[in-house]
């Protein structure tokens, strides 16, 4: 067979809606969310929240505001138009039938997160403060903001919890993806983390949907917030219910632990590194590996 011949033979074949394809497709034909448009609200975002660091910096307030204005627009056209995409997947959307009803909801969906950008900001910049805080290598706050991953990702999280609340199907899920794949920590949009919040170096980090955070908290890289057992249904579906750690206000997390389960670590508590914790932890305590035991071999018996 000639090269034209499979290539047009794989075409046709690849062409055809597959009983699975379409079993997997939402009910109504229209387009589906642009993973690219998503990436620009998230940017559109950053330069609405930190303008001086992702934009030419201004000082007149009036070109400020200007130019924040023109994202803001920007940033609703793609909103209005990503949101209306993804409502497509709601399973519980039983008053959203039609594309008409779709970009109605999209339209006030994309106000109420706008209405939210102050409440963000706020939150993201309590974010900065506890990274600066917390890292004596941090020698001034703009290199938190450029540089520091944690930044990128509660940026990404901050936007997707607020959406996620929101009950928008499939974009916040999305926008921490993105920031997971750049920066290796993977948050759940459906987690609950109060302001202050910092993760050193980051890498690696793990944080459940049903993951509750106070305020004040710090996180190593490494770390996992999940959930140690599954509960099923009668027909063997798993179940979304709370299975993972609450973390209270003013805990310290060393790198590589693991907590576990729908526990609560207590406040002002601190976590040593490569440990797992499954049970509850009173506040102010502290937590560590216990020390080595040193056992001599002769010849290498007993090894």
């Amino acid at each position: 067979m000639k090269d034209n011949e499979i290539l047009l033979k794989n075409v046709s074949l690849l062409s055809k809606m597959t009983e699975q394809e379409v079993s997997m497709m939402p009910a109504i034909d229209a387009p589906l969310p642009s993973v690219e448009q998503v990436r620009q609200i998230v940017s559109l975002v950053k330069n609405i929240i930190f303008p001086d660091y992702f934009n030419k910096r201004q000082s007149d307030e009036n070109i400020r505001s200007y130019y924040i204005g023109v994202h803001m627009q920007e940033l609703s056209r793609l909103l209005r138009k990503e949101i209306a995409h993804g409502l497509q997947f709601c399973e519980d959307c039983e008053a959203i039938k039609t594309k008409q009803q779709i970009y109605e909801e999209a339209e006030r969906l994309t106000m109420e997160f706008i209405d939210a950008l102050p409440e963000i900001k706020r939150l993201l910049y309590t974010d900065v403060q506890a990274m600066f805080d917390n890292d004596p290598a941090a020698p001034n706050y703009g290199e938190v903001i450029f540089c520091y991953p944690v930044v990128n990702t509660m940026t990404h999280y901050r936007i997707a919890h607020k959406l996620h609340e929101l009950k928008v199907p499939v974009i916040p899920r999305i926008i921490t993806e993105q920031a997971h794949s750049k920066t290796g920590i993977d948050i759940h949009p459906g987690a609950q983390i109060g302001e202050y919040f910092a993760i050193d170096h980051g890498t690696g980090v793990v944080i459940g949907e049903t993951c509750i955070i106070g305020n004040h908290v710090t996180l190593y890289q490494g770390v996992t917030l999940g959930a140690k057992s599954f509960k099923y249904d009668e027909n063997g579906n798993i179940l979304n219910v709370p299975r993972h750690p609450i973390i209270e206000d003013y805990v310290t997390v060393y790198s590589n632990a693991s907590i576990l389960g729908r526990i609560t670590i207590g406040h002002h508590s601190v976590i040593g590194g490569n440990i797992w914790v499954t049970n509850n932890v009173p506040p102010y305590s502290r937590i560590q590996q216990s020390k080595a035991v040193e056992t001599a071999f002769d010849g290498g018996l007993g090894i």
